[in-house]
């Protein structure tokens, strides 16, 4: 299913599809490498472009209020114009010109409270999306932060693994232990040796070889005592 959408879409586009959906499903992004802060980065750009639209629309929405806002402004004075022009107009004697304006200000009138509640709901309307809209780039400032922190998260992911390379592809632990080993089996088999040869070994021929080496060590001493004994003798006064 990932190639495919991979060969419809783009690799590119294709990852932020599948990143999104594996996130969606509670599963990991990709290998959650420099894949994922891609896609992380794909993911706020889409937002930052979200609020920038919303900005707009709320901008637009405000004007919108201003507009209806200054229309209802707008009749409160033409009424209170069209009541003057009455009064004026009666005081003057001109009846049909009294009735006239009244008839209009009484229209003006009956229309100004529904006017009027238009105005205070597009006026709600306008505060509750600049509400939202401060709440988003509120989330957006913080999502930037998530992604610097992301950044250097990855990087230093980066490094560790790189060191953990080099550490493996270097590491003398194995060929250390491997000279122990062949160490301690040196050791073991000349211990081993030397007890085999202290067992083979004969006590009573030990003890007899001894004697015998004492007693032609005394011979060879009362022999060597005698050439000097001689010696002495032969020597002229």
């Amino acid at each position: 299913m990932k190639k495919v959408m991979y060969w419809v879409m783009g690799e590119k586009a294709g990852r932020t599809i599948v990143g999104t959906w594996n996130w969606l499903w509670g599963m990991p992004v990709e290998s959650g490498g420099k894949v994922a802060v891609a896609i992380a980065e794909e993911s706020l750009q889409s937002m930052q472009e979200s609020v920038q639209k919303l900005a707009v629309a709320v901008a637009m929405q405000e004007g919108s209020y201003k507009t209806a806002k200054n229309k209802y402004e707008g009749k409160v004075k033409e009424l209170r114009t069209l009541e003057q022009q009455a009064n004026i107009a009666q005081q003057n004697g001109n009846e049909d010109a009294a009735r006239m304006a009244m008839t209009k200000a009484i229209q003006t009138e009956q229309i100004l409270p529904k006017l009027e509640e238009m105005v205070k709901q597009a006026e709600t309307s306008v505060n509750a999306s600049k509400d939202k809209l401060n709440r988003e780039r509120m989330k957006l400032e913080a999502y930037k932060a998530d992604m610097q922190n992301m950044k250097d998260m990855s990087e230093v992911n980066e490094a560790l693994a790189m060191i953990a390379k080099v550490n493996n592809e270097f590491d003398i632990g194995s060929a250390k232990s491997d000279f122990e080993k062949a160490k301690n089996a040196v050791e073991r088999r000349n211990f081993k040796t030397g007890a085999l040869a202290e067992m083979s070994e004969n006590p009573a021929e030990k003890l007899q070889a001894d004697m015998e080496r004492m007693t032609i060590d005394d011979e060879v001493s009362r022999r060597l005592q005698m050439l000097d004994g001689s010696t002495t003798k032969e020597l002229p006064e």
